[in-house]
């Protein structure tokens, strides 16, 4: 079985999908593996390094991804480039299911087999190959971090002979993966943190940091099957505004990470709340890549508005890229061995299975994930 691996494409992308260490278990599982040259050259990995893996190495692009009986990658592929692919071939990477519906219908026409690495389930059993949750964890470390290099003062609490430095104050909104992760690393840099989510569930994770969880009563709230915070009636929306803002307003930085599966970002912080906030805070969108959740945040900037600045920076994880690039490769590598026929060396793609069900988008030239083929009614690629 032949796995390739291109290069990504984007040039603000510093991550790389695959490394040295997981492509040797690869080749000694019996996978032929072939990248693309300079896979690794964003992060400082010759392909030397590669070749020593016995790893191929393969210049030309269209023919790389024309040969793979299994292609990953990390981004969301072109779709100019689907038609490249081998058919009946699997793909494994970044979809972005929900925003795609004509890359679905191109790899429905040219019979791919299109698993999405966003839509691996959040069970105990696929723990090691989820990579929303590996990638989020490593951009909230990345928004604390950012935040405190552009603040006007120090996290901790500081006695000097010139006197009591008082810790910052940190508002971290949404106690999902990524927001649990910027309260531990705040709360190591010493900063006094306050916490809100809608899902009461996430009480006693914040707690257990040695956050303070901010109670608003807003009537019924939950979470998706999939771990998400449900969208929230304007009611609601309203209700979490007025109490936000007060927490805003004593806050040194904000960071937000509220995002719902599939849908574009809730809008939470208002331009009311930002001109609440002091003159010198900082917030940190970590939502902006599905929208965001500050009004006025522009993507991939950094603005100041009344004298706060909004940082909305595209693709966090790429901030700590060889963390990153290493949580993705291990996830891609968990999920290959999992379904790896150690006997016959190859992959098997168990369509019975329960994680296979989940991310399984396209297959046999149709849609056949029921979130995106309603019903018993298949989409079939045209």
């Amino acid at each position: 079985m032949h796995i390739v691996i291109p290069k990504e494409r984007n040039t603000s992308e510093s991550r790389v999908s695959m490394l040295p260490a997981n492509i040797e278990k690869l080749v000694k599982n019996g996978a032929k593996v072939t990248i693309e040259a300079g896979l690794g050259a964003a992060l400082g990995i010759s392909d030397d390094q590669y070749k020593k893996t016995g790893t191929g190495v393969e210049k030309n692009r269209k023919k790389l991804l024309a040969s793979g009986d299994i292609v990953l990658a990390l981004r969301v592929p072109d779709i100019k480039e689907i038609s490249a692919l081998k058919k009946n071939s699997i793909y494994i990477g970044y979809l972005d299911p929900f925003m795609q519906k004509p890359l679905l219908a191109a790899l429905g026409k040219k019979n791919i087999s299109a698993i999405a690495m966003e839509m691996i389930p959040r069970s105990t059993r696929a723990q090691k190959m989820d990579a929303l949750s590996s990638q989020a964890s490593l951009a909230g470390y990345a928004a604390v971090v950012l935040a405190a290099d552009n603040i006007q003062k120090i996290f901790p609490m500081m006695m000097t002979p010139a006197g009591t430095i008082q810790p910052a104050r940190v508002f971290i909104i949404g106690a999902g993966v990524a927001g649990l992760q910027a309260i531990a690393t705040a709360r190591r840099l010493g900063a006094k943190i306050d916490a809100f989510d809608t899902r009461p569930v996430a009480k006693n994770d914040v707690l257990s940091l040695g956050a303070k969880f901010v109670e608003i009563d807003l009537g019924e709230t939950g979470q998706t099957a999939q771990g998400y915070a449900k969208a929230l009636t304007e009611d609601q929306l309203k209700k979490q505004r007025e109490m936000m803002k007060q927490y805003c307003a004593q806050a040194d930085v904000v960071i937000t990470t509220a995002q719902v599966f599939g849908r574009k970002a809730p809008v939470i912080v208002t331009r009311d709340m930002t001109e609440a906030m002091k003159p010198g805070s900082v917030i940190v969108d970590l939502a902006i890549d599905s929208g965001g959740n500050v009004e006025g945040a522009v993507y991939n900037k950094t603005i100041i508005k009344n004298g706060v600045k909004i940082i909305g920076l595209a693709n966090m994880p790429s901030r700590v890229a060889l963390n990153a690039s290493q949580m993705y490769s291990n996830n891609l590598f968990n999920f290959l061995d999992e379904f790896w026929d150690k006997e016959k060396k190859q992959f098997v793609l168990k369509l019975d299975d329960d994680i296979i069900k989940s991310c399984l988008i396209t297959h046999d030239g149709a849609v056949v994930h029921p979130a995106f083929a309603p019903g018993d009614k298949k989409e079939k690629g045209k």
